[in-house]
């Protein structure tokens, strides 16, 4: 037996308004995986809580690269600006529409730097969180190689160092005997 309609309406009731939108944020998360699953398609959800909290979801490709195919697509359908002697106008209009695209790519920028510290790991997939494994690894070996290669460096030159004072000692050795 199915459940009644819900009238839609804002949740006045803060603790039961934060309750819905945890349990519906993680339906809504599954049903848009479901459909990237079933029907082989590009998907990206992003949600923001009450409380700026990012909550997103991409298909097998990365949220970037969808944002970016969002872009092209939505620059393509917007009809080109005609240069006018309103040209700060304009800019101001672009920079407008440029606005959401950034904040939104700086979102996700900080997700994912939060995400690399460790933190906010709960609503990732597991191919998500392969993907970060994989890319801290990547990361660890080259600061492994640098490392590697500074801490080289700096033995050949204290080796250096090391042969000349050796040479300065033994010309020292002579000159006092």
């Amino acid at each position: 037996m199915g459940r009644g309609r819900v009238q839609l309406k804002r949740i006045e009731n803060k603790i039961s308004r934060q309750v819905t939108f945890s349990k519906r944020r993680t339906g809504l998360l599954k049903k848009a995986h479901e459909i990237s699953v079933l029907c082989d398609v590009e998907l990206a959800l992003i949600v923001f809580s009450t409380k700026g909290k990012l909550f997103e979801l991409s298909s097998n490709s990365s949220m970037e690269r969808i944002l970016e195919r969002y872009e092209g697509y939505s620059h393509a359908e917007r009809p080109a600006l005609v240069a006018t002697d309103h040209d700060s106008e304009a800019q101001g209009s672009c920079r407008s529409l440029e606005f959401p695209r950034l904040f939104a790519r700086n979102e996700v920028l900080q997700r994912n730097i939060r995400n690399f510290l460790g933190a906010d790991l709960d609503p990732l997939s597991v191919r998500e969180l392969r993907n970060i494994e994989q890319q801290l690894d990547t990361g660890l070996k080259r600061i492994r190689t640098r490392k590697n290669k500074l801490i080289h460096e700096s033995i050949v030159e204290l080796q250096k160092k090391e042969k000349a004072l050796q040479e300065q000692n033994n010309l020292l050795v002579k000159q006092v005997n």
